[in-house]
């Protein structure tokens, strides 16, 4: 039986769920989180995102600052991302866009613009001394990568870049997938 402590209560906790989030690829440790519960403060965030970087902007609609003809002409102007790189904007905590979709082509993404721009988001991540970064799920946010596909790319890019800087990844895991299933993956990885 539990002892009761001072304020009558057992000294026991319950913890929902049950599973450990965590997993640990080499150095690194990752937690799987969904979006609206961090595990931990950030220094970096990867996003996913479009050749014309409009599926990270906000759903502001304002009006325009500038002469309308001269917006035109700018929008007409603007060149596209390249699939597979990765932009960084913003300060702290930063935005490291992922270009993994291409709306002109049909499906959006491709496996290798996803392998490509994670290797470029944590290779930029090294580069800048960020030490914990949140990760979206690479082309299961607004693709249909299979999540655990992902895993797989995750696990091996680590692996192979073997980063000294960055020390814990939040795994952001998108609408419908189970962080515990996420979470035993990695963990069961070779």
């Amino acid at each position: 039986m539990a002892e009761k402590n001072k304020t009558g209560r057992s000294g026991l906790r319950v913890f929902s769920g049950g599973q450990d989030p965590t997993a640990r690829i080499g150095s690194v440790s990752v937690v799987v989180a969904p979006e609206h519960k961090p595990p931990f403060p950030v220094q970096a965030r990867v996003l996913e995102e479009d050749t014309f970087l409009v599926m990270s902007a906000r759903p502001t609609v304002c009006e325009p600052e500038e002469d309308p003809i001269r917006l035109m002409t700018r929008l007409i102007e603007t060149r596209p991302e390249v699939p597979g790189s990765v932009r960084i904007s913003g300060r702290r905590p930063y935005r490291i866009l992922a270009i993994v979709h291409d709306v002109n082509q049909d499906p959006t993404w491709r496996e290798s613009w996803v392998s490509e721009a994670l290797e470029g988001a944590l290779r930029a991540s090294e580069e800048w001394g960020i030490e914990a970064l949140s990760l979206e799920m690479l082309g299961c946010v607004h693709g249909r990568l299979d999540p655990l596909r992902f895993i797989t790319l995750l696990i091996r890019t680590i692996r192979r870049i073997d980063p000294g800087r960055i020390q814990r990844i939040w795994l952001v895991s998108p609408r419908g997938v189970r962080e515990a299933d996420v979470a035993r993956r990695l963990r069961a990885a070779p």
